[in-house]
């Protein structure tokens, strides 16, 4: 079951769900709104490699905001830190952003039970765009869980700011990487 708006705002305030800073207005009928944080990442080289940590480059963006170009992957990050020991989060891109040609977390807008941190945001233009820190790019819902939680543990707990992907990390791990 998806947690509706006076929901969220009540299991803010029990301690159910952590959304800092949270904004009373920003809550919408079964979602929350969340804000562009003020950092993009972009890969530096031509090919991003699955099996090794890929060089980054980080871009703040300024009271005049910043241009992202199509055929580029960005890496935002969310303003909020969002999270929850017994609530699943999935993020999606506004219908006001997707209309401006923008896709953002289109692959992975699930989020684990006990992770808690500033969500990366996976950004691609379709045409040249300028976004704005601080302006509303997401909303996440919230949906009930049922039976035992382990809680999240992985490579990206408590991320501040855009987070380069840990795929190459597994892969290590794994063996599959000498």
């Amino acid at each position: 079951m998806i947690l509706t708006g006076p929901e969220i705002t009540a299991a803010v305030r029990d301690g159910r769900l952590r959304i800092s800073p949270f904004e009373p207005e920003q809550v919408n009928p079964n979602s929350y709104n969340v804000r562009l944080g003020e950092t993009l990442m972009t890969y530096t080289e031509p090919v991003i490699d699955a099996h090794r940590l890929n060089p980054t480059t980080a871009h703040r963006i300024g009271e005049e905001g910043f241009v992202l170009q199509p055929g580029e992957l960005y890496l935002g990050h969310t303003l909020e830190e969002v999270g929850s020991d017994c609530l699943v989060p999935l993020l999606f891109g506004r219908s006001s952003v997707g209309r401006l040609g923008l896709f953002v977390e289109i692959t992975a807008p699930i989020g684990d039970i006990g992770f808690h941190g500033q969500w990366t945001l996976m950004l691609s233009p379709v045409r040249p765009l300028r976004v704005y820190r601080g302006m509303k790019i997401g909303q996440i819902m919230f949906f009930l869980s049922v039976g035992p939680v382990d809680l999240y543990r992985g490579k990206y707990q408590a991320a501040l700011g855009p987070q380069p992907s840990g795929y190459w990390r597994d892969q290590a791990q794994a063996g599959a990487v000498a």
